[in-house]
């Protein structure tokens, strides 16, 4: 059992190089899996086990990686050029990798957000001051915050060259509704986020979990049906860019530890402990 599973592992260490050396020749499941001598079905399933993901995409987190590094570095590269050397067909797939991975166009990438408008403004919850910023498209970033500087500060690293506006929008005042302890009537917030596909799927799941109830991060891996990728899931967590709407705060480590929380371990336990309270409250009327 202990070979079978080295040689397995050795297989997709191999699939993961050939991936890397060869991507901007786009290779298929059959080529890839005949380079590691298995089936194209047994290896999609073995690496999808070990990996997290698929290796289609895999392949395609390993291409825009690339196309980004060309964006970055040559300010003067055209979308096609881009697509050219990461080996796409043409610029609507590059495009369509683009929004499927970042959530953004190429061009929207390679200016770093210059032409996207954020409104935000500051909001006091019960568990400290919160930054809240929208697009015309939805909410695109909460965080609990510890002064207005902090605030600019978290929402400037995630969008470096956005239009930032200090500007109160209706949809801010309706995240303040989900710090109410009668959540039967909570009104519907659009989301604009920015993620892969896997980090939506999980941010997908964090939403599935009622108030007052707590999940461990293998419990949500399983869930997606990769329970090898509980530290996948961990990495997306922690990158959750809405605080409390998606509730990354009750998901908690199998053994009952309460974990680490990018707004503060000490605020995720107050958190996880007013949901119970309230919710146990609700449930006597």
């Amino acid at each position: 059992m202990e070979t079978q599973h080295h040689a397995d592992f050795q297989r997709i260490a191999e699939a993961i190089t050939y991936i890397k050396c060869h991507f901007k020749e786009q290779p298929s499941l059959d080529q890839i899996a005949d380079h590691v001598h298995v089936s194209p079905s047994h290896f999609q399933r073995m690496f999808t086990n070990w990996a997290g993901t698929t290796p289609k995409k895999f392949l395609q987190y390993i291409s825009i990686e690339h196309a980004k590094k060309v964006l970055r570095v040559d300010q003067q590269s055209t979308l096609f050029d881009t697509a050219y050397e990461t080996g796409l067909s043409s610029t609507s797939r590059l495009h369509d990798l683009f929004i499927g991975i970042e959530g953004m166009t190429p061009a929207e990438y390679k200016h770093g957000g210059r032409n996207l408008q954020i409104k935000f403004s500051f909001k006091e919850s019960p568990f400290g001051r919160l930054i809240v910023a929208s697009t015309n498209k939805g909410i695109c970033f909460i965080g609990f915050v510890e002064d207005n500087k902090d605030g600019l500060w978290q929402l400037s690293s995630r969008f470096p060259n956005a239009r930032t506006i200090e500007e109160q929008d209706p949809m801010h005042d309706q995240v303040l509704s989900f710090f109410q302890q009668d959540w039967t009537q909570l009104p519907q917030i659009k989301l604009h986020l920015k993620g892969t596909d896997f980090q939506l799927k999980v941010w997908e799941a964090l939403l599935k979990i009622p108030v007052g109830r707590l999940s461990t991060y293998g419990m949500i891996a399983d869930g997606l049906g990769n329970p090898k990728a509980s530290r996948a899931v961990g990495t997306a967590i922690g990158s959750n860019p809405i605080a409390y709407l998606i509730p990354c705060h009750r998901v908690i480590q199998s053994t009952g530890a309460i974990g680490g929380y990018m707004w503060n371990p000490v605020r995720k336990t107050a958190i996880i402990g007013w949901e119970y309270a309230a919710n146990e409250l609700q449930t006597l009327f």
